[in-house]
């Protein structure tokens, strides 16, 4: 079996998660590009393997069984294991919502991508971590997921959204549930905020760029085999849940 690393990112086909799959792309780490869009993802893979980064397209929408599965048999079939699974993929369910206004198929389809997606992709990945020598699951959350943030009078945590911001709350807490099923194993499990970067998903408003938005989830993605599990970070530390 090849020593070099692999990892697979969820929705790098741009923003965020194209530059975590350039970051790890970097370090010399085989660098599975999950997506959707065909034309895009390959795109991103082009741009990656120009920049000399050992990329692959995965086809991969996170909100199908089939899809998900299929893409955990081509990671096995380019590296036989998974040294990193990064779950990037998420939606803003239309970022101001408020609950006396909320669309329940909106926020249903928050929850079946940014939470449910990301158990899918993760239980079918877990057989190739295993694999690994020190496999690391990061889960892309935000600090609007923080209930202390939110709870906060006069903390700046952006408009009311009954959907994307639960929706964090949602992951953080099953990315904790997640730590403690793996607490005998050798897979470090932990969630990352990147901060408000500019990107398509808020419409480029963000004061941070999507590469210092990958920097603490390419860190996570390498950590120490003492390194931390079911913690919730961002550039500055941890977050408070």
């Amino acid at each position: 079996m090849s020593e070099q690393k692999t990892a697979l990112v969820t929705g790098a086909n741009k923003g965020i998660g194209y530059e975590i799959a350039a970051g790890l792309g970097a370090l010399g780490w085989r660098v599975g590009v999950g997506a959707r869009d065909a034309e895009r993802r390959e795109a991103a893979v082009a741009k990656l393997r120009a920049g000399g980064a050992d990329a692959f397209g995965v086809p991969l929408d996170v909100t199908d069984d089939a899809s998900v599965t299929a893409a955990a048999r081509l990671v096995e079939d380019h590296a036989g294991r998974l040294d990193t699974l990064v779950n990037n993929a998420g939606i803003t369910g239309s970022a101001a919502q408020t609950p006396t206004t909320a669309d329940l198929d909106t926020v249903r389809a928050a929850v079946e991508t940014n939470v449910i997606g990301v158990i899918r992709v993760t239980n079918a990945m877990l057989p190739l971590l295993r694999r690994a020598a020190s496999p690391r699951i990061v889960n892309v959350s935000s600090s609007v997921g923080s209930l202390t943030r939110q709870s906060t009078p006069g903390a700046e945590v952006g408009p009311i959204a009954v959907a994307y911001s639960p929706s964090k709350t949602f992951l953080n807490g099953v990315t904790v549930q997640y730590a403690r099923e793996l607490h005998d194993t050798n897979i470090l499990i932990n969630l990352a905020c990147p901060g408000y970067c500019a990107t398509d998903l808020n419409g480029f408003r963000g004061h941070r760029t999507p590469e210092q938005g990958a920097a603490t989830a390419i860190r996570l993605a390498t950590l120490p085999d003492d390194g931390p599990t079911g913690r919730f970070f961002d550039d500055d530390g941890e977050v408070p849940w």
